[in-house]
């Protein structure tokens, strides 16, 4: 596969590295070279099979509308956008895009996902969420501290769901879900050492994608990789 990085800051340039590592071309470029979404031209992605986006929320809907527009591919990481995600499902089906996103690319987040919502049917429970990042994390909260709170809610309709969010010379990724009642408290709780796990999922998404017309949650997915 040919895979074109969106983005040159910490993530997604481990992200180049860890697609290098599993045997695919890569070409990568940062927001000065992609300014508008202008770099994102049919030219440029003749060849490309999945574009991957470690951008901002801005710049990641001007990189779906380019990308989905042409009938191309892309694996979005960015967070924070997602009040635009019907729009751009609609545009990957219109004109056969693919589009693949997700609040985390971690195997071990997505895991929490399903625990909380496991825990989440506990009755006579209070819950909360707390997520650490570090100080450059544009979002807060953290898309991923969004996803467990709307798992959260699900199962208990109408009853608000604290997130705290804290940011932390260059925390990694902490989340917490905490589920407390009158007698006992229950705690879970998923720790990134490293955003390679991030990298490597998101790789891996990337790989699933090639080929595929539509639009999908990697938590719909993530099983089949």
């Amino acid at each position: 596969m040919l895979i074109l990085v969106l983005g040159k800051g910490k993530t997604g340039s481990l992200v180049a590295e860890v697609a290098r590592e599993r045997g695919h071309g890569v070409r990568a470029l940062d927001i000065n070279e992609n300014e508008h979404a202008s770099a994102l031209t049919a030219p440029n992605l003749a060849g490309v099979d999945v574009v991957l986006d470690f951008t901002t929320p801005e710049a990641a809907v001007e990189n779906m509308r380019a990308v989905l527009a042409l009938g191309s591919r892309i694996v979005v990481g960015t967070t924070g956008w997602y009040a635009q995600l019907a729009d751009m499902k609609a545009l990957a089906y219109k004109r056969g895009g693919g589009l693949l996103y997700g609040t985390n690319f971690s195997i071990g987040v997505q895991k929490l996902f399903r625990i909380t919502a496991e825990i989440a049917r506990l009755e006579g429970y209070r819950f909360s969420v707390t997520e650490t990042h570090h100080t450059t994390k544009v979002d807060a909260p953290s898309g991923t501290a969004i996803t467990l709170k709307e798992i959260l809610q699900a199962a208990h309709p109408g009853v608000e769901i604290p997130v705290t969010s804290h940011r932390v010379g260059d925390a990694k990724g902490e989340h917490v879900v905490t589920a407390k009642s009158d007698v006992d408290i229950l705690e879970i709780r998923h720790d990134a050492y490293s955003r390679r796990a991030f990298a490597l999922g998101a790789i891996r998404a990337a790989e699933w994608l090639n080929g595929k017309s539509g639009a999908w949650d990697f938590r719909e997915i993530f099983d089949q990789l």
